[in-house]
């Protein structure tokens, strides 16, 4: 699956997966997230669940661009853990996901190189389970113009295909419109034809 500037690639729902080696069990968790506070949760969840664990070492990655990102060994040796979680999400271009996994001790140490795999494969399968989507990058943007251009404005909104939002129709009108990235740069040249139309980014997501 390609992406293009506007889209990039997540998990729908919550996967599991597991992987074994020498007693040890490394219990994999996948979450769709949207922000660090969801991070937190979910981390907090698992350790509240698996309290008996040994560790709980995650990586997560956030926002379209994948410009937030963060791995955590928690405890494990430094870069056996969070490191190679994290570069299972990279090598699979994914985003707004964490990877949690669970630790089991066994009795036997594995050594780095055994717990990088391990992390590995935990994190491989975990994703193997998860249903890989691609989801479009959109803009929010804040529409304020004359009554008398509400139909030229609403034909441009479904041409682009903008989503229209909180509409309020009175003299001077006001309307939020959710666009996909790709199509923002070709309505906003439109809509600048119109007169005294103005235009307010809110956010993007």
């Amino acid at each position: 699956m390609t992406t293009t500037s506007d889209t990039y690639l997540t998990i729908r729902n919550p996967a599991t997966g597991l992987f074994k080696d020498k007693g040890s069990k490394f219990l994999g968790f996948a979450f769709p997230v949207s922000n660090e506070r969801e991070v937190k949760t979910k981390v907090d969840m698992l350790r509240k669940e698996y309290f008996d664990a040994r560790h709980h070492c995650y990586a997560y990655r956030l926002g379209p661009n994948k410009e937030l990102f963060r791995a955590n060994d928690d405890g494990e040796p430094s870069g056996t853990a969070g490191k190679p979680i994290l570069g299972q999400i990279v090598s699979k271009d994914l985003t707004n996901i964490l990877i949690v996994v669970v630790r089991y001790f066994g009795g036997t140490l594995l050594g780095t190189s055994g717990l990088i795999n391990a992390y590995r494969k935990a994190s491989i399968e975990t994703i193997t389970n998860a249903s890989i989507i691609q989801e479009y990058v959109y803009a929010v943007y804040d529409l304020e113009f004359d009554y008398l251009h509400l139909n030229q404005v609403m034909k441009m909104a479904k041409d682009f295909e903008a989503e229209i939002f909180d509409q309020q129709f009175e003299m001077i009108c006001r309307m939020k419109i959710k666009i996909k990235a790709g199509n923002t740069n070709a309505l906003l040249a439109k809509l600048n034809l119109i007169d005294q139309l103005k235009i307010n980014t809110i956010e993007s997501e």
